[in-house]
């Protein structure tokens, strides 16, 4: 990932939009939305200027689709990722068979015991390639690629939701439906 004009401001608005909307004195709607106009006035607040424009860029060149506008373009918020309670209004839908999720070795031990569990947030993240899972375990330490039987979670009763940025949730992977994979 390339650091570019909007990443300082794109991390920002992830902490805020996902975890901390209190810090530049917002509040979320009950799913997560923002009117556009209380983010930009909350962000200039904080040293993040931003026109209309400028934001619409940052939200459709996001490497990771973090962020999305309602369909009237009027609000914003986080695709996925948040530890503040809100319902992101998705309905279950059935996964692919196998799904990963990338992690470092010092959790394994733990992860094993306990299986995937979504600790301060509000869902567990599964990726749907191994590319994706190895990027986001790597962002800790050298990572560790875990193979998520979601067929077999699925027909034995777990639901999964499907973000708009393609990330899969669920809220716990017991240790059952886990396998390492080799790297």
């Amino acid at each position: 990932m390339g650091y570019d004009k909007y990443t300082k401001t794109s991390r920002f608005m992830s902490s805020v939009l996902r975890h901390n909307p209190d810090s530049v004195g917002i509040r979320l709607d009950a799913n997560g939305w923002v009117k556009v106009e209380i983010l930009l006035e909350a962000l200039h607040r904080k040293g993040h200027n931003l026109s209309e424009k400028d934001l619409a860029e940052l939200v459709r060149t996001n490497d990771k689709q973090r962020f999305a506008f309602s369909e009237d373009g009027e609000r914003i918020r986080a695709s996925q990722g948040h530890s503040v309670p809100i319902e992101l209004g998705l309905q279950p839908q059935t996964p692919p068979d196998t799904l990963y999720h990338g992690t470092i070795a010092k959790f394994w031990d733990g992860i094993m015991q306990h299986g995937l569990l979504k600790m301060k947030r509000t869902h567990v993240h599964l990726s749907p390639d191994i590319a994706t899972a190895e990027k986001v375990g790597a962002r800790h330490g050298k990572p560790l690629i875990l193979s998520v039987a979601t067929g077999r979670m699925h027909q034995e009763g777990h639901l999964f939701y499907h973000s708009e940025n393609g990330v899969w949730l669920v809220h716990t992977v017991p240790p059952q439906y886990l396998t390492q994979l080799p790297l």
